[in-house]
């Protein structure tokens, strides 16, 4: 009876995510990889790889230049992760800490990343705080990561928009990328080509294709 009861209130609490721990690969500034485990880091967003920013007459890859600062503060190190769900790609979305920091907020106070309000305010004053300071992304002219996806879906829509994983054909074989990966935006998808349009992941590996290595 106990034991039932028991399983009954694990059914009603709703979906449990793995919490991951472990050593930290650097993925973009807002995505790594935690014990082998992807992660989407809760409450920020940061640059699309290949998006560009722009200062002084200058213009260099967003993307590229926010992940390799958050690569030189937390690569290698060792995070604890508190699951907060999984998003539609299959990454865990969570917040990690490293020596007991939380690692979005001192993303979005360093000015490599914004407070994602839409799904939360934990680091509304710590974006606040690095746009008074005119720290990182603060510094520069960019569009936001938002702005700047919803441009490149309309250039290259996916025909659902739940199925927005891409099936590239070329001289590494079937590789599937997905959005968030460091080469998503800037692959094209050509029909023509045997190329194609993925729902999830097992449906990609299942037609033959292989996940992307970031």
């Amino acid at each position: 009876m106990f034991r039932a009861i028991a399983l009954f209130l694990m059914f009603i609490a709703g979906p449990v995510f793995a919490a991951p721990n472990g050593t930290v690969r650097v993925i973009d500034a807002d995505t790594i990889d935690v014990g082998g485990t992807r992660v989407r880091l809760f409450g920020i967003d940061a640059p699309e790889m290949g998006q560009p920013c722009r200062a002084d007459g200058r213009e260099w890859d967003c993307g590229a230049w926010t992940r390799d600062a958050v690569r030189n503060r937390f690569e290698g190190s060792y995070a604890r992760c508190e699951s907060r769900d999984t998003d539609r790609y299959g990454r865990v979305v969570a917040q990690c800490s490293v020596d007991g920091q939380d690692m979005g907020q001192l993303i979005v106070y360093s000015g490599m990343a914004w407070a994602f309000r839409r799904y939360s305010e934990s680091y509304d004053l710590d974006e606040k705080a690095a746009a008074v300071a005119g720290r990182g992304l603060w510094a520069v002219d960019v569009q936001m990561p938002s702005d700047f996806r919803a441009a490149q879906v309309a250039d290259d829509p996916a025909p659902d928009r739940n199925c927005a994983i891409k099936g590239n054909i070329s001289s590494g074989g079937r590789i599937y990328h997905v959005p968030g990966q460091e080469h998503y935006t800037r692959t094209r998808i050509n029909p023509a080509n045997g190329e194609r349009w993925f729902c999830s992941r097992a449906e990609a590996e299942a037609a033959g294709w292989r996940a992307a290595r970031r």
